[in-house]
């Protein structure tokens, strides 16, 4: 299964002609991918300064769906934000924790950390976003994606 570019990235217009084998695309691709994060096209929101993860993803394709599973440890369900727009997916999510302990009415020692999360990428055909699935468990998103029935050939009759 092949997965879209998400945006041309530097790469592409440094080289002098499209790379037309397959395996040529996907060197390019994961020469693109390495370099995304040093990049001005890695930056897809306004994280992008910020310290931002990109969950790893596990992307399925069936013949009528496809399925995404992505990795959000320490995330809670209703901090994740999915947003699906014909063949773009894009998964935000944020990851607060606080760490206090008390010893009577004095602090001694607390501490806070938050994570923020931020994937986008498009998908080969585009996607029934009605009929989109999500569920979370264990740190691990899984979203269903059925693919969108196109409409079949119409035969005209020549009069």
């Amino acid at each position: 299964m092949n997965l879209i570019r998400r945006n041309p990235g530097a790469l592409s217009t440094l080289r002098p002609r499209a790379m037309d084998d397959q395996f040529g695309r996907m060197v390019e691709h994961m020469v693109e991918d390495m370099l995304a994060p040093f990049t001005h096209a890695g930056a897809l929101s306004a994280w992008s300064g910020d310290d931002t993860i990109s969950p790893r993803l596990h992307v399925s394709e069936s013949d009528k769906a496809f399925e995404v599973q992505a990795e959000l440890p320490g995330v809670n369900k209703d901090d994740v934000k999915i947003a699906v727009e014909h063949q773009r997916v894009t998964i935000e999510a944020e990851s607060k924790r606080e760490t206090a302990q008390r010893e009577g009415e004095n602090l001694l020692y607390s501490e806070r950390s938050a994570s923020k999360y931020l994937r986008s990428f498009i998908l080969p055909a585009e996607v029934d976003e009605a009929s989109a699935q999500a569920r979370m468990e264990n740190g691990v998103l899984t979203l269903t994606l059925p693919k969108k029935q196109g409409s079949e050939a119409t035969r005209i009759a020549i009069q």
